[in-house]
């Protein structure tokens, strides 16, 4: 049998594009939202209150967002698209379940009032924002599942188109909401809860052709192997690597406010964060494009890891641009409107960032692998062992260096990475070596 064509660098670019695209553009969301809010009556106190929203909405997300790499990797037939899909409705009726338990007053009032210690007023507007939410875990669950979808059919263009929607949803309805004189944190949920539900709508008219697709194909060696224990020892550890991940943000939030110069970490790490966040979200895309295009046998993975290789070169050499050269001062000061002390803070951790990039596309190009391999659990302890170096790395750099909190994160941060990035290599070669034999 006759091997196939290795894939060219370009035909790995347009696939990977579009769902590039997509991550920019969810990258853009935050922003847009907080420049709304800044906007609005009692800006300080409502955007505190959606920090503190969304933080919560997205721990509680955090088990759904694996669906779309999920269906992606094992969606090959009528049969394991039916159980795949009751998979994912259960587990969105669960973190529906999750959100609807966190508003139980009792509750509420212990993670609010007792564990984060929020002002009566921030924490009301955290309630009601996340009544607006509820909606949020299911409807992202259910557009990721079927994002997958198509991007297994090699259709990743319809994925940027349905993100276009729900920029589209976010920008109307906060203007609209914005306009009724409403707080500015429920402007923000309200907005966000309108986009993910009108992107969730618009994935599952577009995919309905891949899913026709799905449906008329049966496997010639029968229903296989494919059930729910199969499935759930698969998702279980995805599940688990997004919730660490997740977990990262809060993780270095507390450290930084115990380190020295708290209020000036704390006000600059978000600036940076998103900054490096744009070039880091368009390798991250790269985790799909590797389960689709790699091969049964891993016949693509030569020129998959020369892409890989090139994307991660091309964003940090971009990202560089921000911290090494004068356009630093021009990015900090002028677009971000930092004062001049607070954008001398975000020089340096933007140095420490620059790495960063380039690891994080090699780690989706890993990810990728073994997934595909339908090996999760290095993948699991691969984020342990990143969330892990920053809780030990942090400290260290703190009393060994007398780095400053946002400083001392970002240096945890790039030790972490390069350590999970690390800690697979072997996994990747025993995956790669089984599936060539």
């Amino acid at each position: 049998m006759t091997a196939p064509a290795p894939l060219s660098q370009r035909s790995i670019l347009l696939f990977w594009a579009p769902l590039a695209a997509t991550w920019l553009m969810m990258a853009v969301e935050g922003p847009f939202l907080a420049a709304v809010i800044a906007r609005l009556p009692d800006a300080k106190i409502n955007l505190a209150a959606y920090g503190v929203a969304f933080a919560i909405a997205m721990l509680v997300e955090s088990p759904v967002v694996m669906l779309m790499t999920t269906s992606t990797a094992l969606a090959e037939d009528a049969h394991s698209f039916r159980k795949l899909r009751r998979f994912a409705l259960l587990l969105n009726a669960g973190t529906t379940g999750v959100l609807l338990f966190v508003l139980l007053p009792p509750v509420f009032d212990l993670i609010s009032l007792q564990v984060l210690a929020l002002p009566g007023e921030v924490a009301l507007l955290v309630e009601d924002a996340l009544w607006l939410l509820v909606p949020w875990p299911a409807a992202i669950g259910y557009r990721r599942f079927y994002q997958g979808l198509l991007i297994r059919d090699g259709r990743p263009r319809l994925v940027a188109a349905g993100t276009v929607t729900r920029i589209s949803a976010i920008a109307l309805t906060a203007l609209v909401l914005a306009r009724l004189g409403i707080p500015g944190t429920l402007v923000a949920a309200g907005a966000m809860t309108a986009g993910v539900c009108t992107e969730a709508a618009a994935s599952r008219w577009m995919a309905r052709g891949s899913v026709a697709r799905i449906l008329a194909y049966t496997s010639p060696a029968g229903p296989g192997t494919l059930n729910y224990g199969v499935i759930s020892r698969f998702y279980y550890p995805l599940a688990l690597t997004s919730l660490l991940g997740f977990a990262a943000q809060p993780l270095l939030t507390f450290f930084m406010g115990r380190a020295p110069a708290p209020v000036e970490s704390l006000a600059v790490f978000p600036v940076v964060g998103s900054l490096t966040f744009v070039f880091r979200a368009v390798c991250l895309a790269y985790q799909e494009v590797t389960i689709a295009l790699l091969g049964p046998r891993h016949e693509q993975l030569v020129p998959l890891r020369r892409f890989a290789v090139s994307l991660g070169l091309a964003t940090t050499a971009c990202l560089a641009v921000f911290g090494l050269t004068p356009f630093s001062g021009v990015w900090f000061e002028t677009i971000s409107g930092l004062t001049p002390d607070l954008a001398a803070f975000a020089i340096l951790p933007t140095i420490l960032f620059i790495p960063l990039p380039f690891l994080s596309a090699f780690l989706s190009l890993e990810r990728g692998i073994l997934i595909k391999g339908r090996r999760t659990r290095p993948v699991t302890l691969a984020t342990a062992t990143e969330v892990v170096c920053i809780a030990v790395g942090f400290p260290l750099l703190v009393q060994a260096f007398g780095w400053v909190g946002v400083t001392a994160a970002a240096g945890a941060s790039l030790a972490g990475r390069f350590a999970a990035v690390s800690i697979l290599v072997p996994s990747v070669v025993r995956v790669v070596r089984r599936a060539s034999r």
